[in-house]
Order: C-alpha cells, then structure tokens, then sequence
C-alpha cells in the first residue's frame, strides 16, 4: 500500500518577492533565529532555507524516515494573497504554480503538486486552474478562505466550482489564520492563537458556508478537502444540525435533510492532535472520507508524521479523491 500525504506544504525560492510590498520574504535575525515575513507578519523561528519545505532532496529524505512513499506539495498558506489586486495576485500565482510544477517534475514518482489560484479575480482564478491541470498536470488547486472580500459560497465562483468537476479534480480548502493577514483579528496575536485557533475557526466557517450557503447542492459533483478534520466541526455539528432544522433562512434540501446529510459530501484531512479527538472526527465523518494528512515538518507535526494505524485506510482514500487510479 502506498501512503499518500496530501497535507504537506511546500515553500519556493522562485516566489519570494513575487508579491509586491507583501513579500514573501525570509531572513534571519543577529542570533541567528530565522523569520518569513509575509506583509506586516512575520513567522519567527520556522526554518525555511536548508529544510524540507524547500530542499526537495530533505524532503524526500524526511518522507522516507516516517514512511511515506507520496506527497501532493501546496502552497504555503500565508502566501495565497488571495487579497493582493488583480494585476499582482494573478502573476504570483502563474510564477508560483511554474516553480512547483518545476519542483515535483524531478521527482514523478514521489511528488504530486496541488496549485495556487487568483480567487480575488474569479475570471483568471478559473483560467488559471485549466492551465494549472491542463498543462502542468497538477492534481487539485488548494484555496484559502480570505478570498478578496468574497465567501465561498458568493455565486462568482460558480464557473470555477464547475471547472474543478468538468477537469475531475478535488478542491482543497486550507485557510491561513486571520490574524496572519492585512488588517487581521488582532485577538489571536498572543499565545500563538494564531496557529491554536485561527486556523481551525477559518476551517470551521468554510465548511458551514459551503452548506448552508449552498455550494453542495448548486455543484452535486464537486469533491472539496477541508485540512484539519474541519477545524472544529466535529464538536459543533449537533447546533449545526439543529439550526438547520429550525432556523427560519434554512430551506429546501438543507432543512429537509439536515446539515449532516450535505456535510457527508465534504472530505478530511485527518491532521488533529489526540486519540479521543481523532475518534470523534471519525465518528462524525466515517472512515470513507477521511484522507491522510500530517503538515508535514510543520510546528504542530510532532509525532503525526509517524504512521497511525489508519494511514493505509486514508491514503487510499487519498488516491480515490484525487483520481490517481483511473
């Protein structure tokens, strides 16, 4: 059995800078402590340079240490810049899915790539997806949530959610934290709530919007990944179901069926911390949507990157998702 890791960023040397004022940037400060600067936030401390989000040959060394015979590489999410204007946010993301597309082709057998696109332009956003799959032969293109004053659910979208099913590929939803972006909630800068909450909250909004907002039933065919089991859709599912059932705006299908019946559409990355916690994320999804993932080399990897009794199970739910045995 292969074992398929399809949460594993990647960060590129061809992009930095790529973003006008925003960057991206590394360095290191006098103590020699390493920094990436996107805009007016800056990541202390995470190593880029000479590790496995940018040495492709440390990666493959590192994947092959905890088992891992796959990875689909994706954009690193505080370099979307889903909110930069049109004219910046759609060269960066044709450069950056250049580069990756570059990255993965010196490995074939190990590498897969996912791509970046333009959501703030959603015109260019779908141009950019046929060119990414058509002809560099990435696999799945991989959002955020901050998506340039729109929501996933806003009907521009509508063309490009049709394109994804019309290529037969999956969408992939990985927010950055809001705190992480211009004009951030602020709330989150302490304690790394930024990483602890931010991102699970961004996650657990995408999934109510793609449902209630209507997504689902607008697009029957379309497959999309949420990373970190959802963020905290699991715990919340009970209101969701209930407001669902109750509140006056829920209509058709969704009050008819409940919330629970269109979540059931959406897949998961199984990145969550914890033995109950991975329990009930699989209670509430089952076992046949759940996809194998482990932020690789990132700072909450810890010991996930190790193979859990499921990683078999999930990567081959993995290979189904993203079509790679047809």
């Amino acid at each position: 059995m292969t074992i398929l890791d399809v949460h594993a960023h990647a960060v590129l040397e061809a992009t930095m800078g790529q973003a006008g004022a925003l960057g991206p940037e590394m360095g290191s400060d006098a103590s020699g402590r390493p920094w990436f600067r996107v805009g007016d936030y800056v990541l202390h401390g995470v190593k880029y340079r000479g590790s496995p989000f940018l040495d492709v040959d440390l990666r493959l060394k590192a994947m092959d240490g905890a088992g891992i015979d796959q990875q689909m590489l994706s954009p690193n999410p505080l370099t979307y810049f889903h909110e930069l204007p049109g004219e910046l946010g759609v060269p960066y993301c044709r450069r950056h899915n250049d580069a990756m597309a570059e990255t993965v082709a010196r490995y074939p057998d190990r590498l897969l790539a996912a791509a970046a696109l333009p959501m703030q332009d959603p015109a260019a956003a779908v141009a950019e997806l046929r060119r990414a799959v058509g002809e560099l032969g990435m696999v799945a293109p991989y959002v955020g949530t901050a998506l340039g004053g729109r929501q996933l659910d806003d009907e521009a979208y509508d063309e490009l959610y049709a394109t994804v099913t019309e290529l037969d590929v999956p969408l992939f939803v990985h927010p950055a934290s809001p705190s992480m972006l211009p004009g951030g909630d602020r709330r989150l800068a302490r304690w790394d709530l930024d990483l602890l909450v931010g991102f699970a909250m961004e996650e657990t909004l995408a999934a109510a919007t793609l449902v209630f907002g209507g997504v689902l039933d607008r697009h029957p065919e379309l497959d999309v990944c949420l990373s970190h089991g959802g963020g905290a859709l699991p715990f919340l599912i009970g209101r969701f179901e209930r407001a669902a059932a109750t509140r006056p705006w829920s209509q058709g299908a969704l009050r008819e069926h409940g919330f629970a019946a269109a979540m059931s559409r959406l897949w998961f990355d199984s990145h969550v911390h914890g033995e109950q916690q991975r329990a009930l994320l699989l209670s509430v999804v089952g076992q046949d949507r759940l996809v194998f993932g482990t932020n690789f080399v990132g700072w909450d990897q810890g010991a996930t990157a190790e193979l859990d009794p499921a990683a078999e199970q999930h990567s081959a739910n993995a290979r189904r998702l993203l079509r790679l045995d047809r």
